[in-house]
């Protein structure tokens, strides 16, 4: 059995995007893909572009990281509406939605450690980590404490369209098991603060990096189950290396600098498949995104996971603990 949720392969006509990076250090390459395309998607319909600071977990949230991507981005002629939202500062939110989830009996209390769910695991799932088995499920192991509260995955496929990557399906169940909401160290997981941040903030419409898209069903079945909004979803390809790996702080991924200018937003658009015409390439940045928001068009962006990014103009070099 599946259940298709209403996240229409189409950007919704009034349309509400945002851009989310985590600041575990500066803005590279793969993180400006995400942002010109989140950008150009809103502009494009005359929407709204948030800014939000994924901060949640603080102990890889770098010093200063969040100062420095408002920066850039600003320094590239970015232009967000209204004011940057910081998760750390809605614990309050997250806690009143697991309460809510709590209350409907969607999620559970586990004891298990990840030692325990590594010899019992069916399988490994699709974000590498091992599928739960569900040993908590009907209830803790007697003399057991809780360590986590995890989310009951749905009986059913869930079945959706990208806007980019077209139709998907995937059986929560199988792929990841039931998921963590709040961690052992008392952190509230991604899923659920995401979730919950774009409801609030009324964003209708995600574009994001593709190494999200497993991740996305999750999304759609939390919003579902919380009685809020799910939005569309687009998830654009990843910037590789030579090598394959995903442009990151692990992979010493370089730092962009935001006085390249039009040069470097032009490499980000020819990544998403668009043609820059030539005399745009070093045009004032005004006059770059005038003409990038007039000429955007999703349809463009390759439908493939990740593609490599070759040599952006003007990108420096970092130390490891400078780059996401």
């Amino acid at each position: 059995m599946s259940r298709n949720f209403e996240s229409p392969g189409r950007r919704p006509a009034a349309c509400c995007g945002r851009f989310a990076p985590s600041p575990t250090g500066r803005l590279h390459f793969g993180s400006l893909v995400a942002a010109v395309g989140s950008y150009l998607d809103a502009r494009a319909s005359g929407g709204n572009w948030l800014l939000r600071i994924e901060d949640i977990d603080r102990e890889r949230t770098a010093p200063g990281a969040a100062e420095a991507i408002q920066s850039t981005l600003a320094g590239l002629a970015f232009e967000w509406d209204g004011e940057v939202l910081y998760q750390s500062r809605r614990l309050d939110a997250y806690r009143a939605a697991l309460s809510q989830l709590r209350e409907n009996g969607d999620i559970y209390p586990c004891a298990c450690s990840r030692r325990e769910i590594a010899a019992r695991a069916p399988a490994v799932g699709v974000d590498g980590a091992p599928v739960y088995p569900g040993t908590c499920r009907s209830g803790l192991p007697h003399g057991r404490d809780a360590r986590s509260w995890r989310m009951l995955a749905p009986a059913e496929e869930i079945v959706f369209d990208d806007r980019v990557q077209g139709p998907q399906r995937q059986d929560v169940a199988a792929a990841v098991g039931d998921f963590v909401l709040l961690r052992a160290d008392g952190r509230f997981a991604y899923q659920l603060a995401v979730v919950v941040d774009d409801a609030a903030q009324g964003v209708n419409s995600v574009v994001r990096g593709a190494d999200l898209l497993d991740s996305t069903p999750r999304q759609i079945w939390l919003a579902q189950r919380l009685r809020l909004p799910v939005p569309a979803y687009a998830h654009l390809p990843l910037a590789s290396n030579a090598a394959g790996e995903k442009l990151s702080k692990q992979t010493r991924a370089r730092a962009i600098d935001a006085t390249s200018g039009s040069p470097l937003l032009a490499a980000a658009l020819e990544f998403l498949g668009h043609v820059v015409p030539p005399d745009l390439r070093h045009a004032p940045l005004s006059e770059f995104w005038r003409w990038a928001i007039a000429n955007w068009s999703i349809t463009f962006v390759p439908a493939r996971r990740s593609a490599t990014s070759g040599s952006p103009p003007a990108a420096v070099a970092a130390d490891a603990d400078e780059d996401p």
